[in-house]
């Protein structure tokens, strides 16, 4: 794994915080997600010349996961629902980034309005506007409604075995390595530093380096505890997530809102207005799941009064490239932007 990642003193809703800069770790595999697949990072896997993984063809975990590959020297294969045709014209972002790195990304809707067209043994990957996003041969019968990940593990892995599936975002067992590391770096840190109360904060999708982080806390029998947001999904769809990493709810983190759902990846002004005021202080947020978590952070920080807390800088600023220009074309470009002095090619620093 990469060194201790930093601690910045952080002024945020009226007072300081800390704030954990994991988006420093390594200039191109940092963030919560080089947390998550650390284990693969540091072991070694004989045999193995492919990982496969899912999910959205935006997400940071394509990104970091195509990393992964490049540093292992695998072939990364990455399984989507459905990839927009402006995203394959105009690749940004983690997309490019990915495609840069060799990834072979795979359009499940391409395959699946192709099936009719194909058959098994004439079926070869297709090149999508010069990119390499692939089609794979036709589906079997029956299997048109089937996610990226039943799609996976029904049709894929049993024809390759030299291949290492990771699920979505990360979220298997192995995270806990990595995230335990992270652990260990927060309860040093409070102990150099005197600090007998501590809340560490952070948003969260699927949870998994939330769960983690708690879980370690309490079996270590620190201080520390972990307050969270759902992101994605809602507070129940979390604490699912939670109970399928760790079915003991005494060692899952709080988990905290402000009373209103909102839509995962929908723009919200309020998300542009916290995500300007917070990057007006020098440091780069994304624009998915900070400014939702600044916003109930502030919220939490009113209305419990803690002592002191600690933010989880969790990186994916590269998402920000493909984020920032639909908030812009939304809602326009305020002094806050300027003020923080953002530019595009900082998010792949």
């Amino acid at each position: 794994m990469f060194a201790n990642s930093p601690v910045d003193i952080f002024a945020f809703a009226g007072r300081e915080i800390f704030l954990k800069r994991d988006d420093l770790l390594h200039p191109a595999f940092s963030g919560n997600k080089a947390r998550k697949f650390g284990y693969f990072l540091d072991h070694e896997f004989a045999g193995i010349n492919k990982v496969i993984g899912h999910g959205s063809p935006l997400a940071n975990s394509l990104y970091s996961l195509s990393t992964l590959a490049k540093m292992k020297g695998w072939q990364c294969d990455f399984y989507v629902d459905h990839i927009a045709s402006q995203i394959v014209k105009h690749p940004t972002g983690n997309y490019a980034a990915a495609l840069a790195n060799g990834a072979n990304i795979i359009d499940l809707s391409e395959l699946m309005a192709q099936k009719l067209a194909f058959t098994q043994s004439q079926g070869e990957p297709q090149v999508l506007s010069g990119h390499n996003v692939s089609c794979e041969p036709a589906l079997q019968t029956g299997s048109a409604r089937l996610s990226c990940q039943e799609y996976i593990e029904t049709q894929v892995l049993a024809n390759e075995p030299t291949a290492l599936f990771i699920p979505e975002g990360g979220r298997c067992s192995y995270a806990e390595y990595g995230v335990n590391v992270l652990a260990q770096e927060i309860v040093q840190f409070a102990q150099a530093n005197d600090l007998v109360d501590l809340t560490v904060f952070l948003p969260s999708g699927t949870g998994t380096t939330a769960l983690f982080l708690n879980q370690y806390f309490i079996r270590q029998q620190t201080a520390i505890r972990v307050v969270t947001c759902a992101v994605v999904g809602g507070d129940d769809y979390l604490r699912l997530q939670f109970s399928m990493l760790n079915p003991n709810t005494l060692e899952h983190p709080q988990i905290v809102n402000v009373g209103k759902k909102y839509h995962f990846g929908k723009l919200y002004p309020e998300f542009y207005a916290m995500w300007q005021r917070v990057c007006a202080s020098g440091i780069q947020f994304e624009l998915l799941y900070d400014p939702l978590g600044f916003i109930v952070l502030e919220d939490y920080l009113q209305r419990s009064e803690p002592g002191h807390v600690m933010y989880l800088h969790q990186g994916g600023l590269l998402g920000n490239e493909t984020m920032l220009p639909r908030y812009q074309r939304k809602f326009g470009q305020s002094s806050y932007a300027h003020g923080a002095g953002y530019l595009l090619s900082d998010a792949k620093t």
